[in-house]
């Protein structure tokens, strides 16, 4: 086995973890951006969005997509040579990765081959994503039935028994489609992804789990080193390559870790953006049955459009998330002692 190195001190794993990614989208990145611009892989607007977003959000059409085949590259690159792949939970994580960046590069070559914001159906996606999680999750039961166990802060552990599997499903496929969502304005959903890594990185340590830590550093690196080019003005976007598989990933690691309530906590944002959506959908068709006709709840959907409808610049709009996301990545690690209670 190649990846001999995860036997070396936790630090020094840790430090590759960090280093790899990190140096490797810095080398790579230019690179891509130039590959994708001559393939033309460029970035559609919704027709629906025009005229109704920022004038600035016109000028992104072309702006390279697909950029999340640098993270998810990287990341697999580190993982398979540096870590521990005998890992059953790191098996997981890295399977749904896989299935999940998949499904978005077909999601996001659709797009860029009809020239249209219409990718792969919507229900192929939600079927996929199923799949996956669902074979990771029976795995994971069918290994060590204690993973059924989850934390919830100030009462202790429930034992969801077999009905952790279809929980589990929910969780990774909500975090997937959530993180999805939240990739709408440059450098969101890198930089929240950062920080919420960081901090699942910090209960994986005290965990134990060294493989996850290690894991959740390159997923924090690989995701730093694309925000150098995803910062606003953005060069290049992670598309659906990026965002499902990244959400996938968290997703997955909270199921490893019994930590699914926390991620509510510390994925807030990504909750905020997803909860948001299905607020505004469920608000339109209840409207039009109630007056005639469907009406917002919010002045736009996702929320992070809602708030630069309010007159918040897209940086402001960025910035302001990130605090937010440092504030609930905190708060949950706080509240992750009182689930042992």
């Amino acid at each position: 086995m190649i990846n001999f190195i995860y036997q070396l001190p936790v630090g020094a794993q840790l430090l590759l973890a960090l280093l790899v990614p990190f140096v490797g989208s810095m080398l790579i990145g230019p690179r891509l951006i130039a590959i994708l611009r001559a393939m033309k892989a460029g970035q559609p607007i919704r027709e629906a969005s025009k005229g109704v977003l920022a004038p600035e959000h016109s000028a992104k059409v072309g702006t390279p997509t697909m950029g999340g085949l640098m993270i998810i590259g990287l990341i697999m690159f580190t993982s398979i040579l540096f870590l521990d792949m005998g890992d059953p939970k790191l098996q997981c994580c890295l399977l749904v990765m896989a299935v999940t960046a998949i499904l978005g590069f077909l999601d996001d070559w659709a797009k860029i081959t009809k020239k249209s914001t219409d990718g792969v159906s919507g229900w192929f996606k939600i079927a996929l994503q199923a799949v996956a999680s669902l074979g990771c999750a029976g795995y994971l039961w069918y290994l060590d039935p204690t993973i059924a166990h989850v934390l919830i802060p100030f009462y202790g552990t429930v034992d969801l028994g077999m009905f952790f599997i279809p929980f589990a499903m929910l969780v990774i496929i909500g975090a997937s489609n959530a993180v999805n969502l939240t990739d709408g304005l440059d450098g969101l959903a890198s930089g929240c992804m950062v920080v919420s890594c960081l901090a699942f990185l910090s209960l994986c340590l005290t965990f134990g789990e060294v493989a996850l830590a290690n894991y959740l550093l390159c997923i924090a690196a690989a995701c730093l080193g694309f925000l150098w080019f995803n910062a606003h003005p953005a060069k290049v976007f992670m598309g659906d390559t990026g965002s499902l598989s990244l959400g996938g990933a968290l997703g997955t690691v909270a199921v490893c870790t019994h930590t699914e309530l926390l991620l509510v906590v510390i994925g807030g944002v990504f909750v905020a953006e997803a909860t948001s959506v299905m607020i505004q959908v469920g608000w339109f068709k209840v409207s039009r049955k109630l007056y005639g006709e469907g009406r917002r709840f919010f002045r736009m959907a996702p929320i992070h459009h809602h708030f630069e409808k309010c007159g918040w610049s897209e940086t402001q709009v960025c910035v302001r998330f990130w605090i937010i996301a440092f504030f609930l990545a905190v708060l949950g690690l706080i509240l992750a002692p009182a689930a042992f209670v």
